[in-house]
């Protein structure tokens, strides 16, 4: 009897262990739940789609733990002169090799085509590991952190390289190129702005525990990245291209072997290979995807410039009426807010006109830039930072929208390697002309200007001309 008493006894009270259970689990399984139908919606969890952008959120929150980290080592920890110095280290140390490593990763990675889902997992791992080893480094900032960093930074640029190449692989049904990256910037955007917080409440606890929290994201990002689909590993069809543009060629289409182009004869003559078939490149697409690389780097160059210009700057000369910190907060909070808006019109625009978009934004982005040297104050300053987020995001999309319609598929993938590649070098040039440059308000913004009217008199030409001819060669309606 007693034994019976105390099961009905224990009844309720179990019962009402698993309804405080369910209670504490549904904000965190409905969030999960909401996550996952937003991630996978439109056809993008039938294609695989919906596991990438997970992953490239889960990337971002990882890197952003990591740049907390780095960032509260080399700048905010010692004064002014000597976050300087030690910033200009940061760069000579890491960037500087990588500037000279960049071009060997998209043809690096050309040679793994069949590795692509081992590639962004060790991406990951290899971050993991190296966010242990720079746990030891980073309270004393000692030159050990550096070469850590440098792998850091190559390990993000390679998986930033083989994810751009994924992305053609996992399209939905009628779903544009310029729209799913949207979405994959867009997962990235949304996972930094909430994992950066958490990596400062980490900071407050100690130097190490960001990095510590990084090793665990990075870990389950490389268990994540194997569960991408199979066609992720296929390379049927793809060939390399190179970002060249002979002098005097035309913008036509490579002949394929057994094409009535080359009149049937599999590109052999007498059994040897025509010497007249060359290997298809960019250059057999039109002149678009280069002019809007061209505008891209620039706008890559802004980034890297203002990046480490405003953070001395604003760090030294706060904005009228608030502190350094604050300063910092109000421009990066405009910039991300400009990105995170640029990438959704991105996706409405759905890649309609994206020459004439890319030279536009250029035109916006010149403009507001050449605004703030002449009138050279806070309004100002937020205002450039958010135009910059704005302009950079879209005229990426735009320049991805332009490799979908002009580049063939056989080479598409290999094209995104090389632009990748060479928007990172860009953003390395800028940061470098940031940290050289006084600190002056009016002069660094008049430099941001010539960047951007650089990249303007090398490009809008171009893309206004291709944009009223039309593309020779759409791939993509």
């Amino acid at each position: 009897m007693a034994a019976a008493r105390s099961s009905e006894g224990s009844g309720p009270l179990r019962r009402g262990g698993r309804a405080m259970g369910r209670a504490l689990r549904t904000p965190f399984t409905g969030a999960a739940r909401g996550i996952r139908k937003a991630t996978h919606a439109h056809g993008a969890g039938e294609s695989g789609l919906g596991k990438l952008i997970e992953l490239h959120a889960v990337n971002g929150a990882g890197d952003v733990m990591i740049t907390v980290a780095l960032a509260s080592t080399v700048f905010f920890s010692v004064p002014t002169d000597e976050a300087r110095g030690r910033v200009a280290l940061y760069l000579a140390v890491t960037m500087a090799p990588f500037t000279l490593l960049a071009p060997v990763i998209g043809p690096l990675l050309d040679r793994l085509p069949h590795g692509r889902r081992a590639a962004m997992a060790g991406a990951m791992f290899a971050r993991a590991v190296l966010a242990i080893t720079m746990s030891g480094a980073v309270a004393t900032g000692g030159l050990e952190l550096y070469p850590a960093a440098l792998g850091v930074l190559v390990s993000s640029k390679a998986y930033g390289v083989v994810r751009s190449a994924v992305v053609p692989r996992l399209l939905p049904p009628r779903f544009s190129l310029v729209k799913a990256n949207s979405r994959v910037t867009l997962a990235g955007l949304l996972a930094t702005g909430v994992a950066a917080p958490i990596g400062a409440g980490l900071q407050m606890i100690g130097s190490p525990w960001p990095l510590y929290g990084a090793c665990v994201i990075f870990l389950g990002g490389t268990v994540l990245a194997f569960t991408l689909p199979h066609k992720v590993d296929s390379a049927k069809g793809e060939r390399k291209a190179r970002l060249v543009v002979p002098h005097g060629e035309e913008a036509t289409p490579a002949p394929r072997p057994g094409s009535t182009r080359d009149g049937g004869k599999n590109g052999k003559k007498n059994g040897k290979k025509d010497a007249r078939e060359r290997p298809p490149g960019l250059r057999s697409v039109g002149p678009s995807v280069l002019h809007g690389l061209q505008a891209n780097a620039s706008h890559r160059a802004l980034s890297g410039f203002l990046i480490f210009f405003l953070a001395f700057l604003l760090r030294e000369h706060p904005l009228s009426g608030q502190s350094a910190a604050v300063s910092l907060g109000i421009v990066g909070v405009a910039a991300g807010v400009g990105n995170a808006c640029g990438t959704a019109v991105g996706s409405w625009l759905r890649a309609r006109g994206p020459e004439v978009i890319v030279a536009t934004v250029l035109g916006l982005a010149l403009g507001v830039a050449v605004l703030a040297a002449v009138f050279f104050s806070t309004l100002m300053v937020a205002a450039l930072g958010a135009v910059a987020g704005f302009t950079q995001a879209l005229s990426k999309l735009s320049l991805d929208a332009m490799i979908q319609r002009d580049v063939p598929e056989e080479v598409r993938t290999s094209a995104f390697a090389r632009s990748e590649t060479l928007l990172q070098m860009s953003w390395v040039v800028g940061g470098a002309i940031g940290i050289a440059l006084p600190l002056n308000g009016a002069l660094g913004m008049s430099v941001a200007a010539c960047v951007l009217a650089l990249g303007a008199a090398t490009s809008v030409r171009g893309l206004l001309g291709a944009a009223r001819r039309g593309s020779p060669h759409p791939r993509v309606a």
